[in-house]
């Protein structure tokens, strides 16, 4: 198997798994947040459906520059529009990462605002931060569900809630 075909099976799996998490957010509870200095319901789903779309920025950009390309999520203001976004941004990283070859996914790619750089990596290992970032936040969507009474679906195996897979 090759590295693309592997990172299309772990993308496929995990997104599989993220689709069943974001189906949760419930439409009357976007602008609850836990923590006064945490994100709201809405900006996490919001970036937990946006992220797939950074595998296609990796490959087919060399930097991103907070100082030129300011982060502005997409206005998501119910599940529907919630679970469009995550196909969308899926559906681009995926046609992406399947047209990439393996000396793209070594070229560079850095994440800076304007001369204070982040982060220098190659364009795979935005791929896989990518994924990372999925399951970090996903994580962090699942506690808010919890926190908000709402059955969380299996992940890796059952949830309290699920017992099967």
């Amino acid at each position: 198997m090759s590295i693309i075909e592997m990172l299309l099976k772990e993308l496929d799996q995990e997104s599989q798994i993220t689709r069943k998490m974001l189906q949760r957010v419930p439409d009357d509870k976007y602008d609850w947040q836990p923590h006064e200095k945490s994100m709201t319901l809405r900006q996490l789903a919001t970036h937990v459906a946006e992220l797939p779309s950074w595998i296609m920025m990796g490959l087919t950009t060399d930097e991103l520059d907070f100082a030129t390309s300011p982060y502005d999520p997409v206005p998501v203001n119910n599940n529907a529009q919630l679970l469009e976004l995550f196909e969308k941004s899926l559906a681009e990283g995926q046609s992406q990462l399947a047209a990439a070859n393996e000396e793209r996914l070594e070229e560079k790619w850095t994440l800076r605002n304007a001369d204070e750089i982040y982060s220098v990596m190659t364009k795979g290992e935005v791929v896989r931060h990518s994924l990372s970032q999925t399951i970090h936040h996903r994580a962090q969507l699942g506690v808010y569900l919890r926190l908000l009474n709402i059955p969380i679906p299996g992940t890796y195996g059952p949830s309290a809630d699920e017992q099967g897979f």
